[in-house]
């Protein structure tokens, strides 16, 4: 973490020299691009980091931060009492739908653009689109019970206001990453935005990993699933002799 302010000052050096006096643009980073997870990983945080160019007499500027994971396919079922049995009646299949999503802003986002233009980047939970939706009815509520399910998971979250800035230029905000995150590659996107349009953004990969014991074990169960089982089995038999032996009662 001490390497973030000296990081913060070489952006502000450097601000003036990298950037034409009449544009506005952005510049950011991550304090980690690379997230291991072992047997004791009980959730970690990156910080998001960055320097933009504010031209004279530019106003309404606002950064959104928006960190989403790897895409899944998320099936949604509802139930119903049918002569005293709960049964699935119906349900959906949302593909494309990002396994972990933050969002953090300078202010609320209906204050910062219209919800078209959220829509069209898929910033905020409510403006995410998935790639196709495979439902017979309509899939609104579906999906509104898996934003339900994901906050309460810690999985999905929003946090306006959460963005600090350091200076009139330098900026950063902590992201929370869960223990139940899914491995895979992540993108963290930054947005600036000036009169509720996207005038730059940047994106950066984060790449969330398994390390050590647990990351063999992974590959052995998903490269040879049959000798996985197998070896399961084998170690549950095992173990239970053992223990037979070690607690048998004398006759």
């Amino acid at each position: 973490m001490r390497r973030f302010p000296a990081i913060l000052l070489l952006l502000a050096a450097l601000a003036p020299l990298a950037w034409p006096a009449q544009a506005e643009d952005l510049v950011s980073g991550i304090s980690q691009d690379v997230i291991q997870i072992t047997s004791n990983y009980t959730g970690t945080s990156i910080v998001v980091f960055g320097a933009i160019e504010r031209p004279l007499g530019a106003e309404g500027r606002d950064i959104v931060v928006v960190v989403r994971g790897p895409d899944t396919t998320l099936t949604v079922r509802k139930r119903e009492r049918i002569a005293g049995v709960w049964v699935n009646s119906d349900a959906a299949r949302l593909v494309g739908m990002p396994a972990f999503y933050y969002m953090a802003s300078t202010r609320p986002l209906e204050a910062i653009a219209t919800p078209s233009s959220l829509t069209r980047y898929g910033i905020g939970e409510h403006h995410l689109v998935p790639q196709k939706i495979v439902s017979h009815h309509d899939p609104r509520p579906f999906q509104l019970a898996a934003l339900r399910h994901l906050e309460r998971e810690g999985l999905y979250n929003e946090a306006p206001g959460s963005i600090d800035f350091l200076s009139e230029t330098l900026f950063r905000t902590r992201v929370p990453v869960p223990a139940g995150v899914a491995r895979g590659q992540y993108n963290v996107e930054v947005y600036l935005f000036r009169g509720g349009e996207v005038v730059s953004a940047q994106s950066t990969p984060l790449f969330v990993d398994q390390t050590g014991l647990e990351r063999r074990l992974f590959n052995f169960a998903r490269d040879a699933p049959f000798w996985y089982g197998l070896a399961a089995v084998a170690m549950s038999i095992l173990l239970g002799w053992i223990s037979s032996v070690l607690f048998r009662r004398p006759a």
